[in-house]
């Protein structure tokens, strides 16, 4: 069923747990000494938003890092963070709720071994960062090491250059963009008796500054729509939703997935369900449409090769670098680098560029999703998947857009290749459990496959799986690689983060699924 959080998605619902932090009195104070170059921050071809709003200077950030560091550490860094946002929703063909609004902070980070202690303030006046940094500070308890000579600016690069941030267009037609979704949506058929639309934006200025010279700058646009419908008759009621979105201007929604587009695909859904039949249960072949059934992926696979679950032994998949995890067909892949992908950066939240990584390579584990932390202490590279939800938080392997590459397989050839089974389209979320990879998903829109041929849909039905096992049953896979339309916020350990997810049709040969249809006397289900 359609989720009723409505600007953000949270699929993730395990337990993890939070590094593990210690405060100690520092024994000694010893001051790191950061060297700019001036030439380099004083650049005035560069972007500089941070230096020109709130005045910061090069000798502001050598001091803030210093204070960081005067009870040693391995590292520090500061996030400097400055959001503006907008939120809009529309009900019973009313605006319901309005708002626009900016938030700004520090946090400053401090790293000991596995230790990390961490502060912020929403005050960017000097006197604050450094009681922040001071705080961070306290995790530390050893004489500092070799300072820094200075900074290198990350490579610039523009994965979403949007000219007028959505964020900045008149209120007017973001409202109006709501209103067509939910004129759209009742118009579809008179059995759609309620209609949500909302209307999300926003631009996060970031800046990061690392003692191991990390400088980096970027403006982050993100914009998002969603359609609900409940559809009713008189002994019946269901719900669909749609929505869409990425990195992207206003104008994005004037093109093919505008308002109307959502909102017919909502109505759609509601009305299928309205005639859809109680799904059976027990293990059967299932086939998982392209685009958004990726999150299957998501959390049954990617949250287990998170590097962070690897280094506490806690993930299934820890210690299987190098071993066949999937089938042949499988080849997995985390990027960061799609141009307007809800799930991309030019840089991680800790100013490394992200990339592309391959995950799984033709069935075998190649490696994790990695941050700073994490590959210092596993020896491993940075792939750039440090992230967090703000700068009230610490950042954390995440993933971006993880997708599974296309194979050779016709999709209408796997849906032959199936006598009796469950085709799989949309999902409304699900949860894992990453020490053992065991997870849970709703299939929000799915049909009975008989015969080779998709026939009745059904309702009800639940995927019930082991992420490790699953990937190895993969028997099939098409050539019709989908991303989703960009709605997916993935929240790990009370953060929550835009990302992206995507799937070529493919076909699981045992999977178990839960489902409310009563049991054939004839033996429905072997």
């Amino acid at each position: 069923m359609f989720s009723p959080v409505w600007l953000h998605l949270v699929w993730d619902n395990e337990h993890i747990r939070s590094t593990e932090s210690a405060c100690s009195q520092a024994a000694s104070i010893l001051f790191w000494v950061i060297s700019l170059d001036k030439s380099f921050l004083l650049d005035k071809d560069k972007q500089r938003f941070f230096f020109d709003h709130y005045g910061v200077t090069e000798n502001d950030l050598e001091h803030y890092l210093g204070a960081a560091l005067s009870a040693g550490g391995d590292y520090a860094d500061l996030y400097f963070e400055y959001l503006s946002s907008t939120s809009l929703s529309v009900d019973e063909s009313m605006v319901k709720s309005a708002s626009q609004g900016i938030s700004a902070g520090c946090g400053v980070r401090v790293v000991s071994g596995e230790r990390t202690g961490y502060a912020y303030t929403d005050d960017l006046t000097a006197s604050r960062i450094l009681h922040a940094a001071r705080t961070a500070a306290l995790i530390a308890s050893a004489p500092a090491k070799t300072p820094v000579a200075g900074f290198q600016q990350t490579a610039a690069r523009s994965l979403y250059p949007v000219t007028l941030p959505s964020v900045d267009a008149e209120i007017t037609a973001k409202v109006d963009l709501v209103m067509r979704g939910d004129k759209a949506a009742r118009a579809y058929d008179p059995r759609i008796q309620e209609v949500r639309a909302a209307y999300s934006d926003e631009l996060r200025n970031i800046l990061v500054v690392g003692s191991d010279g990390t400088f980096a700058e970027d403006a982050q646009p993100l914009a998002r729509m969603n359609v609900s419908c409940i559809a009713k008759t008189e002994n019946n009621s269901a719900r669909g939703g749609s929505g869409g979105g990425g990195r992207v201007a206003l104008d994005f929604f004037f093109g093919d997935k505008n308002p109307e587009f959502f909102a017919r695909e909502a109505a759609r859904q509601a009305i299928l369900q309205l005639d859809a039949r109680e799904a059976p249960a027990g293990e059967m072949e299932v086939v998982l449409g392209p685009g958004w059934p990726g999150v299957l992926l998501h959390e049954a696979v990617g949250h287990g090769l998170e590097a962070d679950f690897n280094r506490k032994k806690t993930s299934a998949f820890a210690g299987l670098i190098g071993k066949r995890v999937a089938s042949e067909g499988c080849t997995v892949i985390d990027n960061g680098t799609m141009p307007w992908r809800r799930g991309s950066l030019n840089v991680d939240d800790e100013g490394e560029p992200t990339q592309e990584t391959v995950l799984i390579e033709k069935g075998i584990l190649k490696g994790y999703l990695s941050d700073k932390l994490s590959a210092r202490l596993m020896g491993i590279a940075d792939t750039g998947n440090g992230r967090r939800e703000s700068y009230e938080h610490i950042p954390m392997p995440r993933m971006t857009n993880t997708y599974m590459l296309a194979g050779q397989d016709n999709p209408e050839d796997i849906i032959r290749s199936v006598k009796r089974g469950i085709y799989a389209v949309n999902f409304g979320g699900g949860q894992v459990d990453i020490t053992n990879g065991k997870f849970v998903f709703g299939a929000s829109e799915a049909y009975m496959i008989e015969d080779g041929q998709i026939t009745a849909p059904i309702k009800g039905a639940t995927l019930i799986g082991n992420g490790p096992d699953v990937l190895t049953r993969v028997s099939m896979v098409g050539n019709d690689l989908k991303l989703d339309e960009g709605v997916g916020t993935c929240g790990k350990d009370g953060q929550a983060v835009p990302v992206g997810v995507g799937i070529p049709t493919i076909k699981i040969d045992r999977l178990t699924v839960g489902g409310t249809a009563k049991k054939d006397p004839g033996g429905f289900m072997q």
